[in-house]
């Protein structure tokens, strides 16, 4: 039994092992602004943590080996860049390491073109906003008939009738939704300079 298994029983080796490659470091890149807010903009508009997102981009060694060779480095160089502080798991660091030291390839590159697979993602998406503010549109129009509905109710029962009194809740909850469905909206907003 080795030391870590006297620490913690039940566990093996390669569970501690596991366990350490998703620790968080710290890691600075030169990178791109268009790759900084990228990374940005899917991380706050998709609700994912960086960390998590740069596990997914880049730990894929195979995606990563055959993205080595394809980057050209007088190509990379011309890129105006700028430091950026992320927190990556450990796991990744190693990656990106290995990567870069096979192909001769610097770190920052490697991230830099990875990141640019994102720019799919960020393009649907960008439709997508589009759709939304157009069904945000028709969905604005259907609550103000709601609350046409309301007041017609109200003038011919009562405000205090029961059936009033539950067309009121109803309403209550739609100015609840539509108050988030715009905020998401506002958020969303980056998408369009992107």
């Amino acid at each position: 039994m080795s030391k870590i298994d006297d620490q913690f029983p039940g566990s093996t080796g390669s569970d501690m092992f596991d366990l350490r490659g998703k620790q968080s470091v710290r890691a600075t890149f030169k990178l791109s602004q268009k790759a900084i807010d990228a990374i940005g903009l899917v991380a706050i508009h998709m609700g994912i943590k960086q960390k998590s997102l740069f596990d997914h981009i880049i730990e894929d060694m195979d995606a990563l080996d055959h993205l080595a060779r394809t980057i050209r480095i007088t190509q990379f160089k011309k890129i105006t860049r700028r430091q950026k502080t992320f927190v990556l798991s450990r796991r990744t660091i190693e990656t990106l390491e290995t990567i870069s030291r096979t192909y001769d390839t610097p770190r920052d590159a490697l991230v830099e073109y990875s990141i640019k697979k994102l720019e799919s993602i960020i393009s649907a998406e960008k439709a997508r906003h589009k759709e939304r503010k157009r069904l945000q549109k028709s969905i604005t129009q259907h609550f103000d008939q709601g609350k046409l509905l309301y007041t017609k109710a109200v003038n011919l029962l009562g405000k205090n009738d029961p059936f009033c009194r539950r067309l009121e809740k109803a309403i209550f909850a739609c100015q609840k939704s539509e108050t988030e469905l715009k905020d998401f909206l506002e958020k969303s907003k980056v998408l369009e300079d992107f």
